[in-house]
């Protein structure tokens, strides 16, 4: 089986070794040639056997849509384009309806694992036809983590299902960082009876209520910089968890934790506060996600 991925930055890359290491044959597309193994998208259609699969693991916006209308050039009827950015749910819509006179179907994928997902393996959420998912299992089971299927992907609903379920797993991950956060920042002010900070991160990751996966970043990041003296309390936001609170207020859903937690990072671009150096720790040890270095 082969594929073309297009985006071969932090994730995209670590999907064609994850890919390649499964069995599957990964023709990779990038701007920088450096990366790219052919050198433009008509070579990278030229190469596959149809019908062809190709994913899309680029930037959210004008990128995915530039990508989208150059694959509609290339492809032919029968081919499948899956987006695995994250790309906003409504535009998911908009890409279906342009492909479908041209008869190319359209899968959307939120996809989680940041850096790690080389090792671990990708939480897959797809949107899309019955038979358009069963084809492209084969590369879905090759990305996804070890074990039952159900525990590492989901068939969420219709096209624009996936990134509507990334969109809210990203809303309640913005509040899980900034509980630890502020917990973070709280135990670090009590330095006249809490002697080891890190310790105490290090020893809830077994057995505790409140482990996880980000716990465990967390500690590696504390680790590395117990004080995080490297790093500025500045964290961006990103889209998916904005879209989480229009979408929370356009069905009248009360999200107030996850409300909170992105007012705190607008926080953050006004004051250096520990909870928020947490918060740029966290988000540079799973996405890789670039941190303001103090000087």
């Amino acid at each position: 089986m082969n594929i073309g991925l297009i985006g071969l930055g932090k994730m995209g890359n670590n999907m064609r070794e994850r890919l390649r290491n499964a069995g599957i044959d990964v023709v990779g597309y990038d701007s920088n040639p450096a990366v790219s193994d052919v050198p433009d998208l008509a070579a990278l259609a030229a190469a596959l056997t149809a019908p062809r699969i190709v994913w899309a693991m680029v930037p959210a916006g004008k990128i995915t849509d530039s990508v989208v209308n150059d694959l509609s050039a290339v492809l032919e009827e029968g081919d499948l384009i899956i987006d695995g950015g994250n790309s906003r749910f409504t535009e998911d819509f908009k890409h279906a309806e342009e492909l479908a006179p041209k008869g190319i179907s359209f899968v959307d994928a939120g996809v989680s694992g940041g850096v790690w997902g080389l090792k671990n393996g990708y939480g897959l959420m797809v949107g899309g036809k019955k038979e358009d998912i069963e084809r492209a299992m084969p590369i879905f089971d090759a990305l996804r983590p070890e074990g039952p299927r159900e525990e590492g992907f989901v068939h969420v609903g219709e096209v624009g299902a996936g990134h509507y379920a990334k969109m809210v797993h990203n809303g309640i991950e913005y509040a899980l960082m900034q509980a630890y956060a502020e917990g973070y920042e709280l135990l670090d002010t009590k330095k006249d009876i809490i002697k080891d900070v890190t310790g105490t991160f290090k020893a809830w990751q077994r057995g505790t209520v409140v482990r996880s996966w980000l716990l465990e970043l967390l500690v590696l990041a504390l680790e590395e910089d117990p004080e995080f003296v490297d790093i500025e309390g500045y964290v961006e936001d990103s889209g998916e968890g904005r879209w989480t609170i229009e979408e929370a207020i356009a069905n009248a859903v009360p999200v107030p934790t996850i409300s909170a937690s992105i007012f705190a990072r607008f926080v953050s671009r006004q004051d250096d506060s520990p909870a928020m150096k947490a918060v740029a720790a966290l988000r540079n040890q799973f996405g890789g996600h670039a941190v303001k270095k103090n000087d």
